[in-house]
Order: structure tokens, then C-alpha cells, then sequence
């Protein structure tokens, strides 16, 4: 394959499947729905026993004889603070999706929870449990090991930036050739229609948010016209640089977070937020193993599909993009930082998020009695962070600063995703073209756009989570990869 192969073929591929699903539509429901129910109806326990395991691989990396390793040199530093380092990663790795989730999940768990009676205590105990399972230790671990993998293989080995590098051990030279050209297209292709599918939810978001603050009509040419300004807003940010713009956007939507944060904190129900937190991490670590490897054999498993194997299949789908990102920024920490930066820190942070938001909607709901907030906030899941402000006394305050929230993750998504993009169209470069940047931002942005327009976005999410299933073999694959290349890190006797 020529120089240049990988991003040609990427783009022939994207053009395909926008055509198939925007013009097709029905046709590519009809195939991607089959195989995604196939894969949940028979292979959903790879996708458990995959995401349990990286998730201990993980742990293990932390307390092993690799953890005093550096990702680069001996004495290579941090590009990044660490501040903006976990700023950055965690908007790449989660992002809107807390925003857009962070109230509407446990909620929607409540209504309608896997067993049990719904509006019960015991039902908000469980909603807000499954919150912390489905956003804390599994999704952090798939991206811990691939992002570490990838960080290992570019800067204490010198091999490009690219997913395929990941297989050296295994592959040899053979990852210059058709094999490994073949991983970088496929890396490339799941991060285009995940991150497509993740910017057109984003502008339904959006659009609602301005549906909330100035009334601006909630409806599809709104949400287009979202889109386009959005693109030209990250195309400004990629002309600035990694350093400036992705930096400074992730730092300025952490900082928006934690205010917001902050605010619901002690304008809501402060003691019981406290009280939901700790009693429901309890709970989570307590049940962790159990609910991890749980995949209900002699039951029902139609809401175990539609929730936590989505969510494994989804986190899957996303781990070259978030991965490569990840690596490119962790340049100097030793992989004992790295796990603790990258799987716990995250996971604590993600977890106090739900418990604030999610448990101070269901606290009022149930204790105050206020069912129809219930049904306010799940009738309409891109509005639902809006509605649970309505029932504070900062309600404008608080929906002006969620939108700005929504709106800066937005943007940092797009960027970041177009950023991991170059990099792998440009055979791992790690500062890539700002005109492949650019040609990637358009293309995803249009990409969403179409979808919107034809009604495929949500199909479109089933076929990146179908795609997510050979991502499932190959992040096993790279922990073998990532033991052979730290054993030889290691003095002969301590191998």
C-alpha cells in the first residue's frame, strides 16, 4: 500500500457508508440491526469478559514491576500538567456524554429499573448503582490499556503514532505492510461514524439548549445549522495547536464543570448528595464483580443489551480515537501515574458527577414527591439536564452555563477526533497537517449532518458498535503485545 493509503481508503470507505446509510436507509437498518443483535444474543460475553478483564489488567499494570517505567526517555517530563493532562483526557474519554446522561440515566433507571419495582427506594439505590457500573471502572480500563499501549509503542520503541503499532511483538515489520494498514483503516473508519453518530446527539443537545434559554425552535434545520457553526468554531481551534487550542478548551470546560458542580452541590440537596455517594460507591465496589460478569442466563436479557452491552460495545468503538489521543498527550509520566490518572481519577471524578446530578434529581423526586419531574426528564433525554434545572432558584444561571458545558465539550470532541484523525491518515505523525485536519472536521460534520437529515444517526450508532467487535479481540491482543515489550524493559533477572 502507497504512502498515502490509509487516508484515501478511510475516505472512499466514509463516502460509502454515508451514501448506504443516508440514501438507504431502511436497508441499512434492517442489516446492522441483525448483526447487532446477533452479536449481543451470542457474543455478548466477549464483550463482558473483555471489558472485566482489562479492568484487572489494568490494576495489575499499577502494582507490578512495570509501574516504575516512563512512557519516552528516562528523564523524559510531562508535556502537559497535570491539571490540563487530566482535563484532556477526560473530555476526549467522556466528555458531553455525562452532560447529556448525568441526569437522565439514573432517572430513566428508576422508571424503569432491570428487576424490581420502579419508584421505590430500593430502585434508586440500584438506578444510581448502574450508573457508576456503566460510566466508572469499565469504560476508564478499555482506555487505560489501549492508550497505554499506544503511548509504550511510540515513545520507549520509536514506532509511528498508529493503533497498528500496538502489534509489533506480534506482527514484526508486518505492520508497515497490507496487515497493519488494514488495522489503521478499520481504527479510522470506527472513529469516524462514532464520533459522527457522538456530534449529531451533540447538535440535538444544543439545539435543546437553546430550545430552553431563548426558545429558539427545537427542530432539524436548527440542529444543522448547530452543526455548521460548530465546524467552522473547531476548525478555528485546529489552526491554534494541540498545545493552545484542545488544551485550553479542555481546561475551560473542566473548570465550567466543577462550577456547575459546585452550584447544583449547595443549591440542592447537599447532605443527601453526600449521603448517595458514598452509600452507592459502597454498593458499586461491593457488587462490582458480580454485576461485571453478570449476563442473566436464565432470564430475560433485553435490558441488559439495550444498556450495559451497549454501553461495552460503545466504549469499544470509541477506544482508537480516545486511545490515540491519550497516548499522544502522556509523553513522560511513568505508567504508575498514567493508571492512576487515567482509570481512577476519571472514574472518582465521573462518579461524584452522577451522584450530584443524577442523585439530587432522584432525592427530589422521592423524597419530595415530585413524579412528574420524572416524566419531565424522560420524555426527552436531550433536554433532561434542563428540566432538572427548571426546579432550582438559579434555574437561568444554571442552564446558561450547562449549555456553555455542552457547547465546549462539543467542540473539543470534534477537535480532538479530528486531531487522532490526522494522525493516523498521516502514518502516525504526531503533530499532523492542519489541512488534514480541517478535511476530517468537514468530513465528519457532514457526515452527521446527512445522517440527521435521513434519520440514520441512531442506525448508524448500532453499525459503529457492531464494529466495535473485532476492537474487543484486538485490545486482548495488545495487552499480550504490551507484556512482551515490557519484559524487555526489564534486567535479565527480573524478567
Amino acid at each position: 500500500m502507497k504512502k498515502h493509503s490509509v487516508f484515501y481508503i478511510s475516505i472512499l470507505l466514509t463516502i460509502l457508508f454515508i451514501v448506504w446509510g443516508g440514501f438507504f436507509t431502511g436497508h441499512f437498518t434492517r442489516i446492522t440491526t441483525e448483526a447487532f443483535d446477533f452479536m449481543i444474543d451470542y457474543l455478548g460475553w466477549v464483550y463482558v469478559a473483555t471489558t472485566f478483564f482489562l479492568v484487572l489488567f489494568s490494576v495489575y499494570l499499577l502494582f507490578s514491576k512495570y509501574g516504575h517505567i516512563r512512557l519516552g526517555k528516562a528523564d523524559a517530563e510531562p508535556d502537559f500538567r497535570t491539571a490540563s493532562w487530566l482535563a484532556m483526557l477526560f473530555g476526549a474519554g467522556m466528555g458531553v456524554g455525562i452532560v447529556y446522561w448525568g441526569v437522565a440515566e439514573p432517572v430513566t433507571h428508576y422508571t424503569e429499573p432491570p428487576y424490581g419495582e420502579p419508584y421505590t427506594p430500593a430502585a434508586a439505590l440500584l438506578a444510581m448503582t448502574y450508573s457508576f457500573f456503566h460510566w466508572g471502572l469499565q469504560p476508564w480500563g478499555i482506555y487505560t490499556v489501549i492508550s497505554l499501549v499506544l503511548a509504550y509503542f511510540q515513545f520507549n520503541k520509536g514506532l509511528p503514532a498508529t493503533v497498528s503499532s500496538a502489534f509489533y511483538p506480534l506482527l514484526n515489520d508486518r505492520i508497515h505492510g497490507p496487515i497493519g494498514k488494514t488495522i489503521d483503516i478499520l481504527s479510522v473508519f470506527a472513529t469516524v461514524f462514532g464520533i459522527a453518530t457522538s456530534l449529531g446527539l451533540g447538535a440535538m443537545q444544543i439545539t435543546a439548549g437553546l430550545h430552553a434559554l431563548f426558545d429558539v425552535p427545537n427542530i432539524l434545520y436548527v440542529q444543522l445549522i448547530v452543526i455548521g457553526t460548530a465546524t467552522v468554531l473547531f476548525i478555528i481551534s485546529i489552526t491554534t495547536g494541540l498545545e493552545k487550542g484542545i488544551q485550553y478548551l479542555s481546561n475551560a470546560a473542566i473548570i465550567l464543570s466543577v462550577l456547575i458542580m459546585l452550584m447544583v452541590l449547595m443549591l440542592g440537596p447537599t447532605t443527601a448528595v453526600f449521603n448517595i455517594f458514598f452509600t452507592t460507591l459502597g454498593n458499586y465496589l461491593g457488587e462490582f464483580v458480580e454485576m461485571s460478569l453478570g449476563l442473566n442466563p436464565f432470564g430475560e436479557n433485553d435490558w441488559l443489551g439495550t444498556w450495559t452491552l451497549f454501553y461495552w460495545a460503545w466504549w469499544i468503538a470509541w477506544s482508537p480515537f480516545v486511545g490515540m489521543f491519550i497516548a499522544r498527550i502522556s509523553r513522560g509520566r511513568t505508567i504508575r501515574e498514567f493508571v492512576i490518572g487515567v482509570l481512577f481519577v476519571p472514574t472518582f471524578g465521573t462518579c461524584a458527577w452522577f451522584a450530584v446530578f443524577g442523585g439530587s434529581a432522584l432525592h427530589m423526586i422521592e423524597n419530595l414527591d415530585q413524579p412528574e419531574m420524572a416524566r419531565e426528564i424522560t420524555a426527552d433525554v436531550s433536554l433532561s439536564i434542563f428540566r432538572f434545572f427548571e426546579h432550582f432558584p438559579a434555574s437561568p444561571v444554571l442552564s446558561a452555563l450547562g449549555f456553555a458545558v455542552v457547547s465546549i465539550y462539543y467542540i473539543t470532541v470534534a477537535d480532538t477526533s479530528t486531531f487522532v484523525l490526522g494522525m493516523l491518515s498521516e502514518r502516525g505523525r504526531l503533530n499532523p497537517s492542519t489541512a488534514i485536519q480541517i478535511t476530517w472536521g468537514v468530513i465528519q460534520s457532514a457526515t452527521a449532518a446527512v445522517l440527521l437529515l435521513s434519520g440514520g444517526l441512531n442506525v448508524l450508532q448500532t453499525a459503529s458498535l457492531v464494529a466495535a467487535f473485532p476492537f474487543a479481540i484486538l485490545l486482548m491482543l495488545m495487552c499480550w503485545a504490551l507484556l512482551k515489550g515490557l519484559n524487555s524493559e526489564l534486567p535479565r533477572g527480573k524478567k
